[in-house]
């Protein structure tokens, strides 16, 4: 003990010291000094409520702290766990605040009402000042108060304590409020059974009852075993080389075998509201077979089979199976010309004189040789290069890839991907691009719509060569084509008129007549298609780039042209406002 504790002990005796202690044990003392907040982590929590000095509840919690001494300061938290989502609990927690001030002040309102005594009961219209008995003191009981979610999937309670000498709260009074509002789905049954017993039963937000979200099903898909988009650009290997060979366009697929197969959709999981409420679910979407041509669903309705043996390719809707010819050797004598309602596969070559026409890809493992006609309905693959004599004629509606082009005319609706073109007459309808290899254009012509890109350009020996940007040159190449046909036709039929009157002469010429009149018909769909493309300056979507044009070298666009007279190195080339511009 201290030396003034023993003084004030010696002079007062213990009475300062039991003051002390009474101080400290009131309850008045003990709820003023309880902070509002004490907890940092709170203070960060979103869903706890900020109830402001004025708000009703602090007064109800002021009345009930009279009455009983010590009392837990009010704490309003809907989401104790931080399992709802942050958007809902801001929601949720903004018409809370609205209505707990509603539903605090229609109580306090209730407590401040002052009930009459029992004699003025009895005679309302007598007033006598001496009244025998004193006006009772309100008599609330406790009163659980239930809010929900808008959604119905969740529901809090918090109890407000009992006024003056009301009934405190009970499991049989919270389950009767429960049946009252009609909670029943989900309901908390442990809280329900500690919550009359617990030291903080009022004031502190209860989370009694939880529903169950509706889940949807989820919709059906197709999981392809074959792909929907081939690419079809070959890369550059560290020594600037490409293998021609790795472009494989041809997948096959035996009879029977499965294209993709089926993951059906789900059924829909319907959910229920606090209140018990069916909450309904939407059952997932099938999805149709992508079914083409030559394909077939299983018996289960879950896969897409082949029906034939051939090649799988999807034609943006569907998967189709075109038959395959497979060429073992060359394209000679021993096999003829051929055309092919599918993909052509030749693992020789194709020899002079001879035709391949195909309605989808051919793929040649050797080389085209001079003198033979190519004409593929999807891309052609030529591993060895295409060798021509200046009438061997390739066409492609989709891309070209070989190692190299000489002395052919090729028409390409895409693009062409070659390590080296010489003396050839190019038309395509997308980009020339020569950048592997040697990667050089030497002599010729070639003309692309949108964009040639090579090494070298030309020579320096200044061999003539053409760069044409712009415009549309598959169609000059039909109309150039099908006027020669025309002219070799109209030579062919005047020789036959020359000749003697014959029943020989008099069907070659109905013969001749026929080809005469669908090339001509040729003639003119590509003069009308010229004649319909609008002349919207399409030729500024041209570009050559290249690291070296020669001098020789012409580029055209459209009427422009510039020849060039002394080497341009890593330049590239545009028509902008009708000038022709180095870059």
């Amino acid at each position: 003990m201290s030396i003034k504790k023993k003084i004030t002990s010696l002079l007062f005796g213990n009475q300062s010291e039991t003051a002390e202690e009474a101080n400290q044990a009131a309850p008045e003392f003990v709820a003023e000094k309880t902070p509002e907040i004490t907890d940092a982590s709170t203070l960060t929590n979103q869903s706890l409520l900020e109830l402001p000095a004025e708000h009703p509840i602090n007064r109800l919690y002021d009345r009930r702290r009279q009455e009983v001494g010590y009392l837990p300061f009010p704490r309003v938290c809907l989401d104790e766990d931080e399992v709802l989502p942050p958007d809902m609990v801001q929601r949720e927690a903004r018409r809370l605040q609205t209505l707990l001030k509603s539903t605090c002040g229609a109580r306090l309102k209730a407590a401040a009402a002052k009930p009459e005594s029992g004699l003025r009961k009895k005679r309302k219209d007598v007033k006598s000042e001496d009244d025998p008995s004193p006006p009772a003191a309100p008599v609330l009981d406790a009163f659980p108060y239930f809010f929900l979610s808008s959604d119905k999937l969740y529901a809090w309670v918090i109890v407000f304590p009992p006024i003056g000498k009301g009934k405190e709260l009970s499991h049989e009074m919270l389950r009767s409020a429960l049946d009252e509002q009609g909670i029943s789905y989900g309901v908390d049954t442990r809280l329900t059974d500690r919550l009359p017993h617990d030291e903080n039963r009022y004031f502190n937000l209860f989370l009694i009852a939880r529903g169950k979200p509706a889940f949807d099903g989820k919709n059906g898909n197709i999981v392809d075993n074959f792909p929907r988009v081939i690419e079809r650009v070959l890369e550059a290997d560290e020594y600037d080389q490409v293998d021609y060979t790795a472009l494989n366009l041809i997948h096959n697929a035996e009879q029977g075998q499965e294209i993709c197969h089926m993951v059906k959709p789900t059924e829909g999981e319907p959910g229920y509201t606090v209140l018990n409420q069916e909450l309904p679910a939407k059952s997932g979407k099938s999805v149709p077979f992508p079914k083409g041509r030559n394909t077939e669903i299983s018996e289960d309705g879950t896969q897409l089979l082949a029906s034939i043996a051939g090649h799988v390719e999807f034609t943006g809707h569907s998967f189709q199976v075109k038959p395959v010819l497979d060429i073992q050797g060359n394209v000679d004598f021993s096999t003829g010309s051929l055309n092919f309602l599918g993909d052509i596969n030749i693992q020789g070559d194709v020899c002079s004189g001879f035709t391949v026409r195909a309605s989808g890809n051919i793929h040649v493992g050797g080389v085209v040789e001079a003198g033979s006609v190519v004409e593929a309905g999807g891309d052609l693959v030529v591993v060895k290069g295409i060798l021509g004599d200046g009438i061997t004629t390739i066409q492609s509606h989709k891309s070209v890839f070989s190692k190299y082009i000489e002395n052919a005319s090729i028409c390409v609706r895409e693009n062409i991907q070659t390590d080296c073109i010489v003396g050839s007459g190019i038309y395509c309808g997308g980009e020339v691009l020569v950048r592997s290899g040697r990667g050089a254009i030497m002599g010729g012509r070639i003309w692309a719509a949108h964009k040639v890109s090579a090494r070298t350009v030309g020579s320096p020996s200044e061999c003539k060569s053409s760069i044409v940007l712009g415009g549309h040159p598959c169609v000059i190449f039909e109309q150039e084509a099908a006027r020669r046909e025309v002219n070799a036709l109209e030579m062919e039929l005047e020789k036959l008129e020359c000749q003697p009157d014959s029943s020989v002469k008099s069907s070659l010429l109905g013969k001749v007549k026929i080809k005469l009149a669908a090339a001509e018909l040729k003639l003119d769909r590509a003069r009308k298609m010229l004649d319909g493309q609008t002349e919207t300056k399409d030729d500024e979507d041209g570009c050559l780039e290249c690291d070296i044009a020669y001098p020789g070298t012409k580029i055209i666009f459209g009427e422009e042209m510039l020849r060039l007279h002394q080497e341009a190195r890593y330049c590239a080339i545009r028509l902008i406002e009708d000038e022709i511009v180095i870059m």
